[in-house]
């Protein structure tokens, strides 16, 4: 990686997201991709964690590569189909590994799971950990500026995320959208219910149009007409839609951080050459 591309200054914090590599090969991929992003200086990265908590060996495996290669690194933790035994189990395996930051969710059930186990809400899972764990932990939650997908009523979900936050939450990271003013709308709907804490845009780099555009649609995320007839109308040319996709990105971040928000946080999708090109136009713009 050209070390030209690093920005000499950000005009606010970033942090990556990744999900935990299935291979020895992804692994020592993600590796290089970690000290790529490392260049902007992240105030973190973090790691998915599967249904049911499908990836968690994985996840703790990866988070632990990042801590050695000096990044702090924060697991994501589910508690739906989980337990109180088994949420202790696993905090006392990220204590003993000094992880003291993580991304509390509800998450889904794994297909085939009847049951949603001891935790219904987030909620639920932060006051425990709040109980069992103390105060020295950071704990960062789920937002949705367009609402859970699964969700039909709006207060009730920003009531939730109150709840959310309510419990012991530090701060919380949105699900990626593509309409600034869902996002500025979102933050003054729960500054009005007395949240207080920092929301931090979630970013969804065009990595793939068609696989982002699938992404969105099932989670109920608008992508601006606009963009979707310009992306549609690229068809095959790859470089218009990279550049295009660059610039719908990189916009919306410079209108995130002039509305005020506190930093971003990248959905990676475990690459780097679209973050570290975005994250240079942010620092040199």
């Amino acid at each position: 990686m050209n070390a030209t591309l690093a920005p000499a200054a950000l005009p606010v914090p970033v942090s990556f997201e990744f999900y935990p590599p299935t291979t020895e090969a992804g692994g020592e991929k993600l590796k290089g991709v970690v000290q790529e992003l490392g260049s902007v200086a992240p105030e973190f990265f973090s790691v998915t964690y599967g249904a049911g908590g499908s990836t968690q060996d994985r996840t703790l495996s990866t988070v632990i590569d990042i801590a050695r290669m000096g990044f702090e690194a924060a697991p994501h933790l589910s508690c739906v189909g989980s337990t109180r035994a088994k949420i202790t189990e696993i905090m006392a395996t990220y204590r003993a590994q000094d992880i003291r930051r993580l991304v509390a969710l509800r998450g889904d059930l794994p297909s085939g799971t009847a049951t949603a186990g001891e935790f219904r809400y987030a909620s639920e899972l932060i006051a425990f950990i709040r109980e069992t764990e103390g105060s020295d932990l950071r704990i960062e939650v789920a937002a949705y500026p367009e609402y859970h997908p699964q969700q039909r009523y709006a207060k009730r979900d920003l009531q939730h995320f109150a709840d959310k936050i309510k419990a012991g939450s530090d701060a919380a990271i949105t699900q990626f959208f593509f309409n600034p003013d869902a996002y500025f709308h979102f933050v003054d709907e729960v500054r009005a219910l007395g949240v207080e804490v920092p929301i931090v845009p979630g970013i969804m780099p065009f990595h793939n149009y068609a696989r982002i555009a699938q992404f969105a649609m099932r989670d109920g995320i608008e992508i601006p007409r606009w963009v979707a007839l310009k992306m549609e109308g690229y068809m095959d040319d790859t470089a218009s839609i990279r550049a295009f996709g660059l610039e719908v990105v990189t916009r919306l971040c410079e209108r995130l951080i002039a509305g005020g928000a506190p930093s971003l946080h990248f959905y990676t999708l475990n690459q780097s050459a679209l973050v570290l090109q975005i994250c240079q136009r942010l620092g040199t713009r």
